[in-house]
C-alpha cells in the first residue's frame, strides 16, 4: 500500500477539527490543509493534491457528500467521511459520492487509522482497475484501427493480410509512431484516394 503522509481535513466544528489534527499528527501524518466548509475543502485538495481527504458530512457552503463527489470525479484523492450518524441511507450516499470509507463520531485513534488505510487501499484498487480498463479499451481501439488499415492496404496496394500487418508494424517502429497513428494515416490516405476517384468520376461525367 502507498505511504500516506499528507492529509487535508474538512470539519466545520473547530474543536473536532483540532482533535482530529492532533490524532493524525500523533500517528505520524501531516495535515497539509484545513477547511471549515466543503467548497474550501475541494479547493485545497485541488491545490495541494494530498494522499487523503477527510471530510465531515454536514458542512456549510457545500456539504461533505457533494465535496466528496467533486473530489472523486476529478480523481484528486481518496475520501474518508466523518459522520455523526451510521444510517444505511447516509452510508449508501457516501459510497455513491465516491467515499472510500467512513467513521462515526465520536471516534478514537483506533477507529481512525484502520479507516484511513481502508480508504487508501480501496482507492488504489479502484484506480488500478480503471487504468486497466482504459488500457484494454485503448488496445481494442488500436486493434479496430489496425484491422481497418490492413483492409485498406489489401484493397489499395494488393498486400495480403500478414504483409499488411508487418508493414504497419515496421512503419510504426521506423517512424517511432504508435500502430494506431500509422493505422489512422493509412485509413486517411485510403479515404483521400476514394474521394479523389469520386471527384475525378464526377468531373469526367
Amino acid at each position: 500500500m502507498p505511504q500516506i503522509t499528507r492529509i487535508v481535513i474538512a470539519e466545520d466544528e473547530a474543536l473536532i477539527r483540532l482533535d482530529l489534527k492532533e490524532m493524525l499528527e500523533e500517528e505520524g501524518y501531516t495535515v497539509v490543509g484545513e477547511a471549515g466548509d466543503g467548497a474550501t475543502a475541494v479547493k485545497l485538495v485541488e491545490e495541494l493534491r494530498p494522499d487523503l481527504a477527510i471530510l465531515d458530512v454536514k458542512m456549510p457552503v457545500l456539504d461533505g457528500l457533494s465535496a466528496a463527489e467533486q473530489i472523486h470525479e476529478a480523481h484528486l484523492a481518496p475520501v474518508l467521511m466523518l459522520t455523526a450518524f451510521s444510517q444505511r441511507e447516509l452510508v449508501d450516499r457516501a459510497r455513491d459520492a465516491g467515499a472510500m470509507a467512513y467513521i462515526v463520531k465520536p471516534f478514537s485513534k483506533s477507529d481512525l487509522v484502520p479507516a484511513i488505510e481502508m480508504a487508501v487501499s480501496r482507492y488504489t484498487e479502484m484506480r488500478t482497475l480503471e487504468e486497466e480498463i482504459a488500457d484494454l479499451t485503448q488496445r481494442l481501439e488500436t486493434r479496430k484501427l489496425v484491422d481497418r488499415a490492413k483492409s485498406v492496404l489489401q484493397t489499395k496496394f494488393g498486400l495480403n493480410e500478414p504483409a499488411a500487418f508487418r508493414w504497419i508494424q515496421k512503419t510504426s517502429m521506423d517512424r517511432r509512431m504508435t500502430m494506431a497513428a500509422v493505422a489512422e494515416a493509412v485509413i486517411e490516405e485510403g479515404e483521400a484516394q476514394d474521394k479523389k476517384k469520386a471527384d475525378e468520376g464526377r468531373s469526367e461525367g
